[in-house]
């Protein structure tokens, strides 16, 4: 006999079924995902969910939502180990299987799961496959696993742990002006340029297949009776009880090894771009960054280590209160370039060693070839100087916590929701 569980409930006790019924239950659980058992709901999108082509105000200038742009579900197994259990050597076993693969949930260039907007792209995900994906920063083990099983009868089998893989890309929606057929200006939601990729996965489940099991195509457990590498002289050789050796899994661990090892090679470089000085090209036209009739506005730090901040601009402020836009580019209404800062000569970037970190502050450094450096502006109807702005890199809206003299300018995954992620772009 054997049985099927989810990863985590071990010490409900072993239920005691034949392959067959393990078989089919686990077919089961492949066809309808994880969202249908019991006390798994499926999750759901925000109410405030905007479509795009909806209409949008200005207080959304600083705000942005997920867009599922492309999703793909592949069954993975994470553990495994092939096993033969001959007459005389059946009953309950605990045996240790081999890492195959190690997932993470990641969404965008950061990979971190940190802030709104990330969990409402995985929100959207599930909800939009019906399945209930992972959420929230975790990893499947990297250490080998034991999983004890019933055998009740003979044969070679895989024992696995496995979940489905859930990988895409995601655009964002953004508030921007677009112009009418009649050639007036509406804001309205669109598409905005930043996209990204995001990997999740469902809940985890461990079982036990053997060659002559028929099981659903792609299924976890198809994934699972793949690796035995059934037709195989190691398959069909009489074997003493115990491990079977398998090439083919082997090969398979060593091949995700050097695969994770490369990811985790690039993800420590951490910079995303060089940090050699470019040259600006900067526009002639000189801004205050304001917040929309209040008298305080972006200035730039005089120290190294500090921030941009809300102030007042007096005499003073010695132009750290002056922007230029440098290097603009306009692609489908919207702009992208580097704010230079006239008062001390830097562009506003934020630090690569905290731009994985909801609310980062914003600062200035030495200009150069780096998106973290690079903003998209998105603006309101001719005639208003509201704007919302966008860090490349990163993805996150700018805004502030609170009005207040002397309050850092900080990146918000999703913006700010009260509208404090709204400014205005004043000529001085």
């Amino acid at each position: 006999m054997s049985h099927l569980r989810s990863s985590g409930r071990w010490t409900r006790g072993l239920v005691a079924l034949t392959v067959t019924a393990a078989s089919t239950l686990a077919a089961i659980t492949a066809a309808t995902g994880p969202a249908t058992a019991a006390g798994h709901p499926k999750p759901a999108t925000a109410a405030s969910q905007p479509k795009a082509g909806e209409a949008c105000t200005s207080a959304d200038l600083g705000t942005r939502h997920p867009v599922i742009k492309s999703t793909e579900v592949s069954p993975t197994i994470t553990h495994f180990k092939g096993w033969y259990v001959t007459q005389g050597s059946t009953g309950t076993q605990t045996i240790s299987t081999n890492v195959q693969e190690t997932l993470s949930v990641t969404v965008g260039a950061n990979g971190n799961i940190q802030g709104s907007f990330p969990v409402e792209v995985l929100g959207t995900v599930g909800a939009s496959l019906g399945l209930n994906v992972q959420v929230n920063y975790t990893t499947t083990s990297s250490t080998n696993k034991s999983i004890t099983w019933d055998f009740r009868q003979p044969g070679y089998y895989g024992l696995y742990e496995g979940t489905k893989k859930v990988t895409g890309t995601y655009g964002s929606l953004n508030c921007n002006r677009t112009q009418q057929g009649d050639g007036s200006w509406a804001l309205k939601w669109t598409e905005g340029p930043d996209t990204g990729s995001y990997t999740t996965f469902t809940t985890l489940e461990e079982g036990a297949v053997r060659c002559e099991d028929t099981v659903p195509a792609n299924s976890i457990m198809r994934k699972a009776q793949g690796l035995l590498d059934c037709g195989s002289p190691v398959a069909t050789a009489k074997h003493p009880a115990g491990p079977a050796p398998s090439a083919k899994a082997e090969a398979a661990k060593a091949g995700q090894e050097t695969a994770a090892g490369a990811e985790k090679s690039v993800k420590a470089t951490g910079n995303p771009a060089s940090q050699t000085r470019a040259a600006l090209n900067c526009q002639s036209a000189v801004y205050r960054i304001d917040v929309p009739g209040k008298p305080l506005n972006w200035s730039a730090p005089l120290l190294t280590n500090d921030g941009i901040r809300l102030r007042e601009s007096n005499f003073f402020s010695a132009h750290l209160d002056n922007w230029r836009l440098c290097n603009v580019t306009e692609n489908n209404g919207v702009i992208e370039a580097s704010l230079w800062n006239w008062g001390n000569g830097g562009c506003a970037t934020i630090p690569a060693t905290i731009a994985n970190q909801e609310q980062a502050y914003l600062t200035t450094a030495a200009c150069g070839e780096d998106d973290l450096q690079r903003f998209y502006i998105y603006r309101d109807v001719p005639g208003s100087s509201k704007i919302g702005l966008q860090n490349k890199y990163t993805g996150s809206m700018m805004g502030h916590d609170r009005y207040a003299d002397g309050e850092l300018i900080r990146q918000y995954s999703s913006g700010r929701q009260d509208g404090t992620g709204s400014y205005a772009l004043t000529g001085v």
